[in-house]
């Protein structure tokens, strides 16, 4: 899943206008960072590889029982099944998102979701504003998944149920297609959170960090 493909160029415009209007009034940097996905999951190809060996085993095992097939040596069917079926399972494993999704499992999935969105915040340098009070709004297209990370001038004052509405905001314009609106209206959700619990904008507030979507594409 290419995220310069995933967002168009309305949408673009429209995230950089809602960040820039959510910082008019607050001293709140806000920073949306997607990424196409946040691990390749390599483990998961051989777990397809080998249940597919299994699969194509069994398979080929009760072909032969229950059918003659004349002139197919039994090594064959020992052999070439299971890899074959191992190639298969590999290959889907590696290609097919959801069925790599299922393998890794979602104790894995959410890690490494969590893992990446702590990396994007070092490398957009959420942390680095004056007052710390950065916010990522990080996606991760390929895992489905949103997550909120405010720095200290800002995590200590708003409660995770508020940020939690944040997300399934978002989760839910995406389902719907509107992946730019989605992002736009919780950056906005973003600014008057931070606009009610005080985080006030500063006579000498700058603009610190970028208003742009930063997208990578792994």
């Amino acid at each position: 899943m290419h995220v310069e493909k995933f967002f168009s160029e309305a949408d673009l415009r429209e995230i950089e206008q809602a960040v820039r209007a959510a910082e008019s009034r607050t001293s709140g940097e806000i920073v949306p960072y997607a990424v196409s996905h946040s691990d390749h999951y390599e483990s998961a190809a051989w777990e397809g590889a080998a249940l597919g060996a299994v699969a194509a085993a069994v398979v080929a095992g009760v072909a032969r029982y229950f059918g003659d097939v004349w002139g197919v040596p039994s090594l064959a069917w020992i052999l070439l099944p299971p890899a074959i079926g191992a190639a298969l399972g590999y290959l889907a494993a590696a290609t097919i998102g959801p069925l790599k999704l299922a393998l890794a499992g979602a104790a894995k999935v959410e890690h490494r979701v969590r893992q990446r969105a702590t990396a994007a915040f070092l490398d957009s340098e959420v942390f680095k504003t004056r007052g710390r009070t950065g916010v990522l709004i990080f996606l991760s297209l390929l895992e489905r998944r949103v997550v909120v990370m405010a720095d200290s001038g800002i995590h200590a004052r708003v409660e995770q149920n508020e940020w939690d509405s944040i997300v399934a905001g978002i989760v839910d314009g995406i389902r719907a297609g509107r992946p730019g609106n989605a992002l736009a209206g919780a950056i906005a959700r973003c600014g008057e959170l931070l606009e009610r619990h005080e985080v006030a904008r500063a006579a000498d507030d700058t603009d610190e960090l970028p208003d742009t979507l930063q997208m990578r594409e792994e």
